[in-house]
């Protein structure tokens, strides 16, 4: 795994979202494989509206406390200031704010093993690293174009102070 600092300004998602925690994602009644299953489904309309459709986000925002209380997860799209959802109420908008982040690089592999290994050496390093977490949203960037979840490369990025 890699990981560097890097500076991103605030930018505004569309997609799907629910609630959820680490210890219920850990068990059997985990909400996430659902949002993605509910993203595609509706992928081509989140798509048509965003800014920038050659990239899948996957925002953790809303926190309650830390990396052991609930959060909102989003999956979907970036969308320019001001775009109207859609009128099904179907998609939530949600606004990731300009931070410094410490971003983690996956290496290729299956979805479901990368992303967790990848999670679980973040919950590591946090322990005993200098920088602190702000938890006012972290996100895992994907490409869309091409996206192959049994070789999937994710870069996670993590606010910090």
């Amino acid at each position: 795994m890699n990981k560097h600092i890097a500076h991103k300004s605030g930018i505004i998602l569309t997609g799907v979202t629910t609630r959820t925690t680490n210890a219920e994602e850990a068990g059997p009644d985990g909400r996430l494989p659902k949002l993605w299953e509910t993203y595609f489904q509706n992928s081509a309309a989140l798509q048509a509206c965003s800014s920038r459709p050659e990239y899948i986000y996957s925002l953790y925002t809303d926190y309650e406390s830390d990396a052991s209380g609930e959060y909102t997860v989003l999956i979907g799209h970036e969308v320019k200031e001001g775009t109207p959802l859609r009128e099904d109420a179907a998609f939530k908008q949600a606004v990731v704010p300009e931070s410094e982040y410490v971003v983690f690089t996956s290496k290729k592999g299956p979805i479901s093993e990368v992303v967790l290994q990848v999670w679980v050496e973040i919950w590591e390093y946090f322990k005993g690293s200098k920088e602190v977490r702000t938890y006012t949203g972290d996100f895992e960037l994907y490409k869309a174009n091409g996206f192959d979840p049994a070789n999937a490369e994710v870069q996670i990025y993590i606010a910090i102070k």
